[in-house]
């Protein structure tokens, strides 16, 4: 199982068109897209952290529609526009505000605190907890610890917890010093002190 984020899909949001109309000729490009895109990188078991703005001015049943279609187990950290016709899908767990989760990739421990809107600080941001953000439409340049899962940000599409140490360079997301950090914790963690 693998684990993915993504923010700002926007399903059957025509006003999102402004933004994104040279890239799509219409909304059910958009979305057929995105659906598309979607599924391409996750399956059936893989977990899917999407950060915000599911869908925006869509009825609820366009809404559920496209939920249904989309692979995976999902869960949603709100955004903005995730009104009813948003919370009422079933997602995995209760819709949450912000979320803090520590998951192992390729034997590194990943902590991170997901909120749809960038923070300039969060719970545990000196110890080396990394923050997950939407709402920006691609346009706040990622931090040494924060970056942007938006899909305006993603080539319109979920991306891999793996992908994102790999589209930063050391210094962007993971800083020599903050990678010596987390592998001394990591150590004293496994040898039993804390």
């Amino acid at each position: 199982m693998a684990v993915f984020f993504t923010a700002d899909t926007h399903f059957g949001d025509a006003h999102i068109l402004r933004q994104r109309g040279r890239r799509f000729a219409s909304l059910e490009e958009h979305d057929e897209t995105l659906v598309a895109n979607w599924n391409a990188v996750v399956g059936h078991e893989d977990e899917v952290w999407h950060v915000g703005d599911f869908a925006a001015h869509a009825e609820r049943a366009h809404c559920a529609a496209i939920f249904a279609r989309l692979n995976g187990v999902k869960r949603l950290v709100r955004g903005n526009h995730d009104s009813n016709r948003v919370l009422d899908l079933p997602w995995a767990d209760p819709p949450v505000e912000s979320a803090r989760v520590t998951l192992r990739e390729d034997g590194s421990e990943w902590r991170l605190f997901l909120a749809h809107y960038a923070h300039r600080a969060w719970p545990g941001l000196w110890r080396g907890t990394r923050h997950l953000y939407g709402h920006t439409h691609g346009t706040l340049p990622d931090t040494t610890r924060s970056c942007d899962v938006g899909v305006d940000a993603w080539e319109y599409r979920p991306v891999r917890l793996a992908a994102l140490a790999e589209r930063q360079d050391a210094a962007t997301l993971v800083p020599e010093e903050l990678a010596r950090d987390w592998a001394r914790e990591n150590a004293a963690r496994e040898a039993g002190g804390g």
